[in-house]
């Protein structure tokens, strides 16, 4: 993936890259390092998956490129999305190995390319929460579902494919159902 700022910007974090970020005055707190801003969301163009949108963030341990991270849209902070029952909220897709600490791009749009569990995935299906933290699959019996997510493949994805493309806009994970 080559994604490519559509914005008239200069000077960003390149869309795949992680930022260990720039410590304040007194060395106390860090941040990404300027322009980005966190929560700062940006388009980018890739010539296989098209155009993305994407949301600067702060990584998390054990990340790698295409984990599925829920993350907190007030702090920023972000945590290897988890099967957990009614605990709705963002989710986004991890385009670098960003660890703890430090700054990425995490994908909240377009066609994403995403970690998956070994099941075979169907073409155009709904995709869920793995019980496998930071994962999809495309079966009900042990996940959440991702509202703003569906599988985009045209021919199933065999279980021994590690990933699959999936469209997303802006997804969440469902919450209790009354």
């Amino acid at each position: 993936m080559a994604y490519s700022f559509t914005e008239s910007r200069i000077g960003y974090l390149p869309i795949a890259s992680t930022d260990a970020g720039a410590a304040n005055a007194n060395g106390s707190t860090v941040y990404p390092s300027q322009p980005g801003t966190l929560g700062q969301v940006v388009r980018a163009f890739d010539p296989t998956y098209g155009e993305g949108e994407f949301i600067l963030l702060v990584g998390v341990a054990s990340t790698v490129v295409g984990s599925l991270v829920s993350f907190n849209a007030t702090t920023y902070q972000t945590a290897l999305s988890a099967n957990t029952a009614n605990l709705a909220g963002p989710v986004a897709v991890a385009m670098s190995a960003n660890l703890a600490a430090g700054f990425g791009w995490y994908q909240i749009e377009g066609l994403a390319v995403v970690k998956k569990t070994a099941v075979a995935v169907a073409p155009q299906v709904a995709i869920f929460q793995s019980a496998t933290t930071g994962r999809v699959m495309a079966t009900v019996a042990t996940g959440k579902q991702l509202l703003g997510a569906r599988a985009a493949n045209l021919t199933t994805v065999t279980s021994t494919t590690s990933t699959v493309i999936v469209s997303i806009n802006r997804p969440h994970k469902q919450g209790q159902i009354i």
